[in-house]
Formats: structure tokens, C-alpha cells, sequence
């Protein structure tokens, strides 16, 4: 069967974390189905390489599937219709329309494909509105009203599904992301231990957004270390709080890592270095960080929001 995927969350060389799960996802897919994927990528997130019109692809080559990058920002009517014609244009040579990601049903307000659609979501601002910008905010209903249109909607958890259950009639099939464990397992270190007489390496994986709350792991690091533990903090993943976190740290006095962002199997290697997996975070629909971070046999502190 002959698979479109359209997502605007997928992995670029500048932005290797970015949509990593959905890249799982594809790859399942691909495994049964031939896919093309239509990347409908935000500007900042291609590299100078990556950057082109339509006719932009990657060759399917060792990932065994095709991926098309087509620029998109959804404050661009221009580029939001030149993604539609992009769709309506690959539709005719798929058996079925998969969109995944909320932003991905934008070029398909004024059009209802001819072929079974199937839509998969994610999105923590239709649980957490109030985790959103203010334009969000004021775009959600709109964008809701969007999950009414697809064949079948698929989420991520159960609790996602009883908010898209709000928005529409049709069905609604929870598909959890898929967790793929380390391929090697590095033991723990023994969890009895005295935390004043050796380094104890606290790592959070995720945006630096005010959703994610890093400042609240910079906070508990260094409440740490006035009870005497050597705690430190690595953050995996980037964004606009980078500066205050590393300002907060510094005046904290907390030894602070921040790798950027890094290749999911990077993310693996530094989760299993560590002792504790912390991700203050506000809103979730299911957190890949912290389930990967069981899958490495880490104990998991997260936010109960």
C-alpha cells in the first residue's frame, strides 16, 4: 500500500531531535507499506542544504523511505496553499493519507482528499491550553475543529484521546509512540550508595520552553547540593531559555551541561549515564523522554501536571 505521510514534526540535520518520534512511527510504517513523506518544515528548522521548493527530496537510501522538505510557515497563506497544492499533487499517487501532527491539517482546510485519511496526534496545548503562546491560545479552537475532519484520528495515550473525543464525532484509536530501548544497557549504580561521596548526574531531556520547566531542574539540582550531594545537571535539548538556565545555574552554583540538540542515539548515551531522569514538565500526552528513560533502567522524576 502506497502511504502519504504530511507531518510538520520531523528530524533535519539543524534539528536532529525535532520529531523524532514521528520519524518511529514513519519507519514502523514503512516496514509493511511504501511511504513518502511530505515534510512540511519551519524555515529555521532546515539547514542550508535542505532548503528548496517542491521538488526538494531526500531518496529513500538506507532510511527505506522517501522524504520530500517543502517550507512551511503556517503564518504564510502563500506557503500554506503551496503545501496544499503539494498534497493534492502526491494524494493522487497514495492509497492513504496519513497526517500526523496538529499543524499538518492546515493545508487541508480547503480540501477533503479523495483516499482514506488518517490523522495522528500529539499535541500537549489541546490538553494545556494555558501552556501556549497567546496567538496559540487564540488559534486553538479553529485548529481543533480540524480533528472533525479526518476518517480516524490516532493518539498517543488515553488521556489525549478524551480531549479529541470533545472535538469530533468520528473515531478516535489510541496508538502509543513507540519506545525503542538502548542497545546496550549500562548498569546502575548501586541506588543505596552515600550521595555525599560521589557525583550524582541528574539529566533532562526536552525543549528549553516554560512548558518543560528546566529552571525547576536547576532549582531541585541545587537544592540538592545544599543537603550535601555532588548533583549536577544535563539538559539535553535546546531553545529560548537556554541563556536564563545557564544564568540560573551559574548563580546557583549547580554544574551545568547543556548539549543542544543531538541525535536520538546520543540522547540514549547520555540518559545512560546518568543516576536520575528529572522533567519538571507542565503538560505531557505521553513523555518518549521518560519512558525511554525506564527503558534505560533510570529511576524518573517528573512534573504532576
Amino acid at each position: 500500500m502506497r502511504v502519504l505521510v504530511v507531518t510538520t514534526w520531523f528530524p533535519t540535520a539543524a534539528s536532529p531531535s525535532t520529531g523524532a518520534f514521528v520519524a518511529r512511527d514513519v519507519a514502523a510504517i514503512a516496514s509493511r507499506h511504501e511511504v513518502h513523506v511530505l515534510h512540511l518544515a519551519a524555515p529555521r528548522l532546515l539547514g542550508v542544504d535542505e532548503v528548496g521548493g517542491a521538488d526538494a527530496a531526500d531518496g529513500a537510501g538506507d532510511r527505506g523511505y522517501a522524504v520530500e522538505r517543502l517550507p512551511m510557515d503556517p503564518r504564510r497563506p502563500d506557503q500554506v496553499l503551496r503545501a496544499a497544492r503539494r498534497v493534492r499533487a502526491l494524494a493522487q499517487a497514495a492509497d492513504v493519507l496519513h497526517t500526523m501532527a496538529v499543524s499538518a491539517l492546515l493545508p487541508m482546510a480547503g480540501m477533503r482528499p479523495d483516499l482514506p485519511w488518517v490523522h495522528t496526534e500529539h499535541w500537549s496545548g489541546l490538553l494545556a491550553p494555558a501552556t501556549l503562546s497567546p496567538a496559540l491560545r487564540a488559534a486553538r479552537p479553529g485548529v481543533l475543529r480540524m480533528l472533525d475532519r479526518p476518517d480516524v484520528v490516532a493518539v498517543v495515550s488515553e488521556h489525549l484521546a478524551e480531549g479529541v473525543r470533545e472535538v469530533r464525532d468520528g473515531p478516535v484509536v489510541v496508538v502509543p509512540n513507540i519506545v525503542e530501548p538502548p542497545s546496550v544497557l549500562v548498569p546502575r549504580e548501586d541506588p543505596g550508595r552515600n550521595l555525599r561521596g560521589a557525583p550524582f548526574r541528574v539529566v533532562g531531556v526536552g525543549a528549553l520552553v516554560p512548558r518543560k520547566d528546566p529552571l525547576t531542574a536547576v532549582r531541585t539540582v541545587a537544592a540538592l547540593r545544599l543537603r550535601g550531594a555532588d548533583a549536577s545537571l544535563t539538559w539535553v535539548g535546546d531553545g529560548p531559555l537556554r541563556v536564563e538556565v545557564r544564568d540560573a545555574a551559574r548563580r546557583a552554583g549547580v554544574p551545568l551541561q547543556l548539549t543542544g540538540a543531538v541525535p536520538p542515539e546520543q540522547v540514549q548515551q547520555v540518559v545512560g549515564e546518568s543516576d536520575l531522569f528529572l522533567l519538571p514538565t507542565r503538560a505531557e500526552t505521553f513523555c518518549v523522554a521518560a519512558a525511554e528513560a525506564l527503558a534505560a533502567g533510570r529511576p524518573v522524576v517528573v512534573g504532576d501536571s
